[in-house]
């Protein structure tokens, strides 16, 4: 049997919850509403992540354009995904929601911008 205890982020109380794993059976508790019992199997089953980073442009008034991915991608491809921002320029100007990066790192997942450069 393994236990794992962790900290609800499916809402804003940050319920501590405990995962008691044996086999296929998967018991949660401590949570206080359904999204933690959600977070907590996802959390242990199948954990995935937003990434937030920055692009550097070229010709931009500013240097860099931040950036996030369009959906969380699996916690293990997080390096991969780092890789590939940190490789990339863009020319601006940029717009907010622009998708920059199409499928980065064989995840299917999108970097869009999150803010907008104007050209010098």
């Amino acid at each position: 049997m393994e236990v794992r205890n962790l900290i609800c982020i499916g809402c804003p109380l940050g319920c501590p919850v405990t995962v008691t794993m044996e086999g296929e059976d998967i018991q949660v508790t401590g949570n206080t509403c359904p999204r933690g019992a959600d977070y907590a199997r996802k959390e242990v089953l199948s954990p995935t992540r937003i990434v937030t980073s920055s692009i550097r442009v070229n010709d931009g008034v500013i240097a860099r354009v931040s950036v996030k991915t369009k959906n969380d991608i699996p916690k293990s491809k997080i390096f991969e995904v780092m890789d590939e921002i940190r490789n990339t320029r863009v020319d601006a100007p940029v717009t907010m929601g622009q998708v920059l990066i199409s499928d980065c790192a064989g995840t299917g997942v999108e970097i869009i911008a999150t803010k907008s450069v104007e050209r010098v």
